[in-house]
């Protein structure tokens, strides 16, 4: 269960920080809420997991997750470049998720 709530941390890390970009620097209010709320619900989710998970292993593979579902949703909702370096580096990153994952316990 641990990983169950990580990946969700991960999944809600991406939305806060989606929700940064649309809340443009806290002035918009429902965006800032709806973006803070997101924020302490993947802080939340984060916690129960390392619980069980290595806290360095969880950490890494948390923000892992959310560099990379930001970076992709960041080319596709703002039109930000998928250039070949970006695409690579984004796989170097999935690469270190899955050893993380690979290699951790719990």
């Amino acid at each position: 269960m641990a990983w169950v709530y990580l990946l969700v941390a991960g999944l809600l890390e991406v939305t806060w920080a989606i929700g940064l970009k649309y809340a443009e620097g806290f002035t918009r209010p429902r965006a800032s809420v709806f973006t803070v709320v997101m924020m302490i619900a993947s802080f939340y989710t984060l916690s129960l997991a390392v619980r069980t998970i290595p806290i360095g292993t969880g950490y890494a593979i948390w923000t892992g997750i959310g560099a990379v579902g930001t970076a992709v949703l960041g080319v596709f909702l703002f039109k930000e470049p998928a250039t070949v370096a970006r695409v690579v580096c984004i796989g170097v990153i999935v690469a270190g998720i899955v050893g993380l994952k690979v290699t951790g316990r719990g």
